[in-house]
């Protein structure tokens, strides 16, 4: 019964894998952005689609969903830890 649990669970993992990827990929540009505007006032989606247009707007709330996102890796991180002991 316990390697069926497990065999469910490495599939539900292997299918958001890409979405994690995806989701780090676009925290770590948003990071950078806030790097850049906290050292040297340059907001890079400001340059690259303009100030408050509609599309930087977008990413910019994509952004600030990525971040509520990230806060579930709080769980499976500590999960992580209780499935090894």
């Amino acid at each position: 019964m316990k390697n069926i649990s497990y065999k469910k669970k490495g599939l539900n993992s292997m299918n958001s894998k890409g979405l994690d990827y995806t989701v780090l990929i676009l925290a770590i540009v948003g990071t950078i952005n806030w790097g850049l505007i906290g050292f040297f006032k340059f907001d890079l989606i400001e340059f690259l689609f303009g100030n408050m247009t509609m599309l930087s707007r977008i990413i910019y709330a994509i952004v600030g969903i990525v971040g509520l996102y990230m806060l579930s890796y709080f769980g499976r991180i500590s999960s992580l830890g209780n499935e090894e002991s």
